[in-house]
């Protein structure tokens, strides 16, 4: 059986590393698309307590419960929020300290999203310069070259 020659073995293994790289990069994909949208969630929720700061209480609120329907509800307390902590935990706090608990979680998942762009920017940058490689490899070989 003959033996392979160089390039077709960098082929081989370019092959492997962009179906690695491109799997990684759509993991990337996946993370990006979650952590933003945990952003939209808790850019929502401080605007949900921007607007309760300015309520009075006993105010009608039109309270989501999804599939766009509403309950009526009247606002008991502004100034206190139950804030979910994680682990079915749940602690009230002022509203201004759920407000920098808040703000707290979008610094963190900004510095997240943040990290997982530039990994992704890194990945693509690799597979970019991966298929480069190949091609010339595959025209290369078209042509009889080693």
């Amino acid at each position: 059986m003959a033996q392979p020659n160089k390039s077709e073995e960098e082929l081989r293994r370019l092959s492997v590393e962009m179906r690695y790289l491109e799997q990684t990069a759509e993991t990337l994909q996946q993370r990006i698309s979650m952590v933003n949208a945990a952003i939209s969630d808790l850019t929502y929720a401080n605007m949900t307590l921007d607007g309760i700061a300015k309520e009075k209480e006993n105010a009608e609120l039109l309270v989501p419960i999804g599939g766009s329907a509403y309950v009526k509800a009247k606002l008991a307390d502004t100034n206190m929020i139950i804030l979910g902590m994680g682990a079915g935990v749940s602690v009230e706090k002022t509203l201004a300290e759920a407000k920098v608990t808040l703000k707290e979680r979008l610094d963190e998942l900004e510095k997240t999203m943040n990290a997982a762009q530039q990994q992704f920017s890194q990945v693509a940058e690799r597979i970019n310069s991966g298929r480069s490689r190949l091609e010339t490899l595959l025209s290369a070989g078209r042509e009889g070259k080693p």
